[in-house]
């Protein structure tokens, strides 16, 4: 295991070990490692990506780690919102990214997530409408990274089942589970956010929300995923 793979991973670990334990200081100190030691490790094996793609991921990893930091405390309505925010410009990064690598918006991948972003809209203008509005134009950046990632021409390779790539020894095949996982985890936060009555329900909550996102940036920052096969 490389390095900072490794590290990535145990500081991973800790941060759900503390979100579902409740300690928080140890989460100020695990969370904000997380994306820092994913974009050293592009840094590293990242010689072979494309100056501009690089430059670009670096900068999402960036905004991740901000956003990372302020939904340290999920439960803080203006922290979640700036937080969003954050992440908001995380997955316009990479959807600049899929773009810039040949993929384009396909209607049998997009229509199952507007039905999906429209849904969770709904919900939260009836439940939540204190953030309804910014979580919502959130979902929108969140579920266009999510359908260019699934595009097949990312990895001309790989079987398309419902939509998502599905995943083979080509790294490009992992980016559809990766924005897949991403998005179970966005919806996680936000029925965690409506339903979780109980400390010990929210806290587990978190713990899933923080596992599932973990995996899924690994998957979609990973260095060999970004190797340019452009002409």
């Amino acid at each position: 295991m490389r390095l900072f793979q490794a590290g990535f991973l145990a500081a991973a670990t800790v941060t759900v070990y503390a979100a579902v334990t409740g300690r928080e200081k140890v989460q100020w100190i695990a969370k904000p490692l997380m994306m820092p030691l994913l974009a050293a490790d592009v840094v590293i094996r990242g010689n072979d990506i494309d100056p501009t793609d690089r430059t670009v991921l670096l900068g999402s990893l960036g905004a991740a780690t901000l956003g990372d930091i302020l939904l340290i405390d999920p439960d803080n309505d203006r922290r979640l919102i700036a937080g969003a925010s954050s992440f908001a410009v995380m997955q316009a990064g990479y959807s600049a990214l899929w773009l810039r690598n040949g993929a384009r918006p396909r209607a049998e991948v997009a229509l199952p997530r507007l039905g999906a972003w429209l849904g969770a809209a709904a919900l939260l203008r009836a439940k939540a409408p204190t953030v309804a509005a910014p979580l919502t134009a959130y979902g929108a950046t969140l579920g266009a990274a999510g359908v260019l990632a699934s595009d097949p021409a990312l990895a001309p390779g790989a079987k398309s089942i419902a939509g998502v790539n599905i995943p083979n020894a080509d790294p490009r095949s992992r980016l559809g589970l990766g924005a897949l996982l991403f998005t179970v985890s966005d919806g996680l936060i936000v029925l965690r956010r409506l339903f979780a009555r109980t400390e010990r329900t929210r806290r587990v909550a978190e713990g899933v929300i923080l596992a599932t996102y973990a995996v899924a940036q690994s998957l979609l920052a990973d260095p060999a995923a970004h190797r340019s096969h452009r002409s």
